[in-house]
């Protein structure tokens, strides 16, 4: 991408009515970001949706002003910028209708071929969540993810700093430049964050703080990853808006169920109730639904499990003590659980090393 095509796109970026959306379809009917800005504005306004509003502001040229001092800011503090069409863009985002047509990164971060996780909640997360945020991500460590998420107070930076803690790369979306850092006592994990990982932002560094801005920034979380992760959340709140978009850009969503009393459990239950997410409580259920595989080498293998067993477990436990082996819709059918059920609590004691798998989807207890 040369720089011309850059300072075009930072120009169009500044057009007050102009989304990301339109920029793309201009760019796609005329060729190039830089012949958009050249084209006669008559021509422009016979493309489908584009209407005078939308294109009034286009030739001001106080916006190619802007773009360069954002790109001399951009140079100077070593902050790349991946284009939603070209090589480099995170691959899930870009098939987002409503992607930034410029994404700004920070750090060290590599998707490529990577899976990709965010994980978002409550920020009044209680230690039960942040509990089982912590467990969620040593269990799923063996799988190598990158877990995305919002960089906020609560459940994004436990699992931000869980993340870190097993060397998993980890991805903070930011609602604001990258030459700030909201909140500010966050400000102590950034060096560690980008070491292996960084910060996506559309924001430029002229842009001023405002909340309204999350909504945005919810948007490129829910839309890197192939599944988004609620771990408590209050009946309203960011954690379900991005639950909605990543529903809307078609990717899985996993909700934890709480206590129907609990005010930051209420988002999570009613996601699940309206089938708007998928039930989660252990890792094994988010390994299941993606079709992920563990490698048996790094399995972790824990001793004297038998006292941990809930009753699903203990239920299949004893019949396959009993019977031996048998396939997934025996065990659904005489330990009466759903087949969907028994294959995630199957894969659970997997990873608890109280069974083992064998050819032929058949397993046998360690």
């Amino acid at each position: 991408m040369t720089t011309d095509t850059l300072l075009a796109l930072l120009s169009l970026k500044k057009v007050a009515n102009l989304g990301d959306n339109s920029i793309k379809k201009l760019i796609r009917e005329v060729g190039s970001a830089e012949g958009v800005l050249e084209e006669k504005p008559k021509n422009l306004l016979k493309i489908d949706g584009i209407g005078t509003v939308k294109i009034k502001d286009l030739h001001n040229p106080s916006h190619r002003h802007a773009a360069e001092n954002e790109l001399k800011f951009i140079e100077n503090n070593n902050i790349r910028c991946q284009v939603y069409d070209q090589p480099g863009y995170p691959e899930k985002l870009k098939h987002c209708i409503d992607s930034p047509v410029v994404l700004f990164s920070s750090g060290n971060i590599d998707l490529t071929n990577r899976k990709l996780i965010s994980i978002v909640g409550t920020r009044k997360v209680t230690r039960y969540g942040v509990k089982f945020c912590e467990e969620l991500i040593a269990t799923l460590a063996p799988l190598d993810p990158v877990i995305v998420s919002g960089f906020a107070y609560g459940v994004d930076i436990t699992a931000q700093c869980a993340a870190v803690k097993h060397n998993l790369q980890t991805v903070g979306c930011l609602a604001h430049g990258l030459n700030q850092i909201y909140p500010k006592t966050h400000k102590k994990y950034v060096a560690q964050i980008e070491e292996n990982g960084g910060f996506f932002t559309d924001f430029w560094s002229t842009d001023t703080f405002d909340r309204k801005n999350f909504l945005s920034r919810n948007r490129i979380i829910a839309g890197l990853s192939e599944a988004t992760i609620v771990i408590e959340s209050a009946d309203k709140g960011g954690s379900l808006v991005t639950a909605e978009l990543a529903n809307s850009y078609n990717r899985d969503v996993f909700a934890v169920p709480g206590r129907a009393n609990d005010p930051l459990s209420k988002g999570c239950n009613m996601l699940i109730k309206t089938n708007r997410a998928h039930m989660l409580t252990s890792a094994a259920d988010l390994i299941y639904m993606l079709n992920w595989e563990l490698d048996q080498k790094q399995q972790p293998v824990q001793k004297k499990l038998f006292i941990e067993l809930n009753e699903e477990e203990k239920k299949i436990h004893d019949f396959l003590t009993s019977q031996g082996k048998e396939l997934l819709d025996v065990i659904a059918l005489q330990c009466q659980i759903p087949t969907f059920r028994a294959a995630s609590v199957l894969l659970n004691m997997e990873l608890k090393g109280v069974i083992k798998p064998l050819p032929g989807k058949l397993f046998e207890v360690v």
